[in-house]
């Protein structure tokens, strides 16, 4: 059984928590177990705790969530680009899954709120990467 760490962003909560839902039913259904749900104040903060919790023995993959919706400057781009370097170093540095369940950048909240199952991508993306590295 594959045992979880979730990491998930407070902004832009209206689309961030049905995303949590949907990885939550998705590791259930994927007989997973979240070892630890951990909040952060949004997704530019998650490869921090993402790599504490992938240091942790009793986690097997860490599934992120967020959600960078585009806004005035290019900021959304910066922001999505940034997290998908950290998150991929400490995934590389760790040996441990870490998976990319952040959506944008260049989506409007609306498209965001309408792709929740994002989430659920996420952690069957870390179930799966778990279990293959198991085989390895």
């Amino acid at each position: 059984m594959v045992s979880l760490g979730l990491v998930v962003a407070e902004f832009n909560r209206s689309v961030t928590g049905g995303m949590e839902e949907a990885a939550l039913s998705a590791a259930a259904d994927a007989d997973a177990t979240v070892a630890e749900t951990v909040r952060v104040p949004g997704a530019y903060d998650a490869p921090l705790v993402a790599d504490r919790l992938a240091r942790r023995a009793d986690v097997d993959a860490v599934a992120v969530l967020g959600a960078i919706v585009t806004g005035d400057t290019d900021h959304d781009q910066v922001i999505g680009h940034a997290i998908a370097e950290k998150l991929t170093d400490v995934s590389l540095e760790r040996d441990v899954p870490v998976t990319l369940g952040v959506m944008g950048p260049g989506m409007s909240g609306a498209e965001a709120r309408e792709r929740v199952e994002k989430g659920a991508d996420a952690v069957v993306a870390a179930v799966d990467l778990a279990e293959t590295l198991e085989d390895l």
